[in-house]
């Protein structure tokens, strides 16, 4: 082998190398950005993927299609288009003649409205009410105080202002007087209110008057009065007053308690549950009511259709 040769064969070897390495390169840019290349339609698939997950109508299914703050201003709304299902507890002191004992008790009140057609619905709300005394006129014990069926017919006005309108009834469910009035009432339920951006007010009311039952624990002859005011902020934070005066005619007294709350709405996997609590200040009480200082406690599943 001569000079000539010696020389060129480790240049020959070099390029034959470095062709090489260019051409498997090359070949592997092909395979990574080709459209054969098993990894790029595994990426694009992936891609493809994200973007249905986005904008598929499943993916948010889980969600509400109301806001966490819509629902809780419609749940300042007792006529809201929309189902509830509130559990309410609340402790009142000062009952009884002597005003030694105190109460206990636990509302199922949930709330049903019927669409009729045209925005107008009709609202249906049961409420048993359980109740726990202790040392109530030297008694203890607990019982069922009464079953009251509440409704509304409630028009499409569209405006802010709406109002409803229903027959209202109430059964003392065989209590023995323990709790209440052991008499029966029947009359009229009506609501209006005024929905402007985060605050919900105005007055709730019924006239009830006795269709028989026995008198000596009460009676059901009660004009209802319920003036309300709620601000719920961009966080689903609710806070709220009302004073539910109930004057009776027979003995021409007034109970009236007036409450202030905080309530807070969170949505568990798609379902909004609303807690609030605040204190009870009896401003008036009719004969043996509760009296002072008290509590109250809520709790409101939402059922969303």
């Amino acid at each position: 082998m001569n000079i000539t040769q010696r020389l060129l064969l480790p240049l020959a070897v070099i390029g034959f190398v470095g062709l090489s390495a260019t051409g498997v390169s090359a070949q592997s840019a092909v395979m990574v950005n080709g459209a054969s290349s098993p990894k790029a339609e595994d990426l694009r698939g992936l891609g493809d993927v994200t973007v249905s997950a986005t904008k598929s109508p499943n993916a948010q299914s889980a969600e509400p299609k109301d806001s966490a703050v819509d629902i809780a201003k419609k749940l300042a709304n007792p006529i809201a288009n929309m189902i509830s299902v509130p559990f309410q507890y609340e402790f009142s002191r000062g009952v009884g003649k002597n005003q030694g004992g105190s109460e206990q008790t636990l509302l199922f009140q949930p709330a049903a409205p019927f669409n009729l057609g045209g925005g107008d619905v009709f609202i249906v709300r049961p409420i048993v009410a359980g109740v726990r005394e202790t040392s109530v006129n030297g008694y203890s014990g607990y019982g069922i105080s009464s079953v009251t069926l509440e409704s509304f017919y409630a028009p499409n006005t569209n405006s802010s202002w709406i109002w409803g309108v229903g027959p209202y009834a109430q059964s003392p469910s065989g209590n023995s007087g323990k709790f209440g009035s052991q008499q029966t009432g029947a009359g009229v339920t009506a609501v209006v209110l005024n929905r402007h951006d985060s605050w919900t007010y105005g007055l709730l009311g019924y006239q009830s008057w006795s269709v028989g039952g026995n008198p000596a624990f009460g009676t059901q002859n009660n004009l209802y009065g319920q003036p309300f005011v709620a601000y719920t902020n961009k966080d689903a934070w609710t806070f709220s007053a009302n004073m539910e005066a109930q004057y009776n005619y027979d003995v021409r007294r007034t109970s009236n308690p007036l409450y202030a709350g905080v309530s807070k709405l969170h949505v568990f996997d798609g379902v909004p549950i609303s807690f609030s609590a605040g204190p009870i200040y009896y401003v008036s009480n009719t004969p043996g009511g509760p009296s002072g200082w008290g509590a109250r406690a809520t709790a409101t599943l939402v059922i969303l259709k």
